[in-house]
């Protein structure tokens, strides 16, 4: 279960976010590729745009749910 406290720092605050665990295997940028993006440097990803609309929440919801190694959390906050 990923870790609010625990987020990859250039996500931007909202409802989703990836945290630490994240391996880089690519499954939310090819699966929401509108809000998640790759820090080059470390490589892992983050939230770099929170969803704007239901499809957009829908594909966020769907990385969430795939993620191997549950980096990807949704606290429902603001």
């Amino acid at each position: 279960m990923a870790d609010r406290e625990d987020k990859n720092p250039e996500g931007v605050s909202g409802k989703f976010y990836v945290d630490s665990q994240c391996i880089d295997c690519d499954l939310c940028r090819e699966t929401a590729p509108e809000n998640f993006k790759r820090e080059e440097d470390e490589g892992y990803s983050f939230v770099f745009k929170q969803p704007e609309n239901e499809e957009e929440v829908e594909q966020c919801k769907e990385a969430m749910e795939g993620c191997p190694v549950e980096a990807i959390g949704e606290d429902g906050s603001d």
